[in-house]
C-alpha cells in the first residue's frame, strides 16, 4: 500500500485532498463543502470559545457521515512585563491617534485558546476523527487522551526537524509546511527564519525522514502545483488560500477584494498582527510599521494592541491595518463553489 491509499484508509475521504483550516474566513461551511467533494474539511478552532466550537461541531455532525478535521493550537501562553506591553503599545501610538484611539482601546486576554482540558473533553466527547495542531503537539497527557479517543492525529512541521519530532511524539500524519504558505507558520522548535524552506525543497525531504504520511502545504493552488506535489512525494495536498474566493468561504468583501487584485502578488512574513510570523498581503500597516518589528508581543498577544487598529479603519472602509493572510500563489486562486475549486486542483493528481 502507498502513502497515499495509507492516508486515504487512515483518515476516511475519498480524494487525497484537505481543506487548511482557515480561522477568521471560514466555519463549519467551508468544512462541509470539502467533504462533500471528497476531501478532507478542517475545522478552525483556536479563536472559538467552547459553546462555539461544540456549535460548528454538531452542525458538521449533522450534515454529513463523512469524517473531518478539527484544528487547534498547541502553543504555550506567553508571558510578558508591562515594559513590554508599554513598548508595544508606544510603538503604535501614532496609528492609534490618527484613529482616535487611546490606551483605552487596547484589549485584555489570550486572544487565541491553546489545546487544554476543555478542548481534550470535547474531543473524547464528539469522538473526533481527526484533529490535527498547529504549533507542535499539546502536552503528552493531553495527546494521549486525544490519541486514546481513537482520533488520526496530524500537525504541521516547518523544518526536517519538527518533522522527526513530530512522528517521534505521535503524529500520525506530518504536514510538511512550506513558506510560500499563507497564514501563520507552525514553527516550534526553532523561531529562525533562515531555516524555513519553500514546500518543494522541504516536501522531499521530509519524505525521506520519516516514515508516516507527508501532506504538502504551501503554494499548492492548481492542477500544475498539485502534480508538483505528488511526483515529490506527497501522500495529499492542503490547501488553503486557492479555498478563500469559495462561495462557501467567509472571506470578507474587503479581503476578497484584495486576492482579486494585484496586490496579492505582494506578500509577506509579518509579526504585527499577532506577534507570530504569518504570511500576508502588503498593506499600509506593514509598509509604515516594517513586516517584523522587534517590539512585537509573542504570539499571540501582540493582537491586543494590533486588534483596534483592524477594528477601526475597518470601519471607515478601510484594510490598512488588516490581516490580510495569503499565500504565495493567493494570485492563482479562483471564485466559485468548492466543489469545483477543488476538482480543478484534483485534476493534477489524475481525478
Amino acid at each position: 500500500m502507498g502513502q497515499t491509499e495509507k492516508l486515504l484508509a487512515l483518515l476516511g475521504c475519498d480524494i487525497p485532498f484537505i481543506q487548511a483550516p482557515m480561522a477568521g474566513v471560514q466555519d463549519s461551511g467551508l468544512a462541509l463543502a470539502a467533504c462533500r467533494a471528497g476531501a478532507l474539511g478542517s475545522l478552525p478552532a483556536a479563536i472559538l470559545d467552547t459553546a462555539r466550537l461544540r456549535q460548528e461541531i454538531e452542525k458538521l455532525r449533522m450534515q454529513t457521515d463523512k469524517p473531518f478535521n478539527v484544528n487547534f493550537f498547541a502553543h504555550t501562553p506567553p508571558t510578558v512585563t508591562e515594559v513590554q506591553k508599554k513598548a508595544w503599545f508606544e510603538a503604535l501610538l501614532p496609528f492609534y491617534r490618527e484613529l482616535g484611539l487611546d490606551e483605552k482601546d487596547v484589549l485584555n486576554g489570550n486572544g487565541r485558546q491553546p489545546f487544554g482540558l476543555e478542548q481534550v473533553e470535547m474531543v473524547e466527547e464528539y469522538r473526533l476523527p481527526i484533529v490535527s495542531f498547529h504549533f507542535g503537539l499539546p502536552a503528552p497527557e493531553l495527546l494521549g487522551r486525544v490519541k486514546r479517543s481513537g482520533a488520526v492525529v496530524m500537525s504541521s512541521a516547518t523544518t526536517v526537524e519538527e518533522a522527526r519530532w513530530l512522528e517521534a511524539n505521535g503524529a500520525d500524519v506530518v504536514i510538511a509546511q512550506g513558506l510560500e504558505a499563507g497564514g501563520h507558520r507552525g514553527m516550534f522548535l526553532s523561531s529562525d527564519l533562515t531555516r524555513q524552506m519553500g514546500t518543494f525543497s522541504l516536501l522531499p525531504q521530509i519524505c525521506r525522514a520519516v516514515s508516516v504520511p507527508v501532506v504538502a502545504a504551501g503554494g499548492i493552488a492548481d492542477a500544475q502545483t498539485v502534480a508538483a506535489a505528488r511526483v515529490l512525494g506527497a501522500a495529499a495536498v492542503q490547501v488553503g488560500t486557492a479555498l478563500m474566493l469559495a462561495d462557501e468561504a467567509q472571506t470578507s468583501a474587503m479581503h476578497r477584494a484584495a486576492l482579486q487584485s494585484s496586490r496579492a502578488g505582494h506578500t509577506v512574513l509579518t509579526n504585527l498582527f499577532s506577534g507570530g510570523y504569518a504570511r500576508g498581503i502588503v498593506n499600509r500597516f506593514i509598509e509604515e510599521a516594517g513586516p517584523i518589528h522587534p517590539a512585537a508581543l509573542p504570539f499571540p498577544l501582540a493582537a491586543n494592541v494590533s486588534l483596534p487598529l483592524k477594528t477601526a479603519a475597518e470601519a471607515l472602509g478601510l484594510d490598512s491595518f488588516s490581516s490580510l493572510w495569503a499565500g504565495q500563489n493567493a494570485l492563482l486562486a479562483e471564485s466559485g463553489c468548492a466543489e469545483a475549486i477543488i476538482g480543478r486542483l484534483m485534476a493534477g493528481w489524475g481525478y
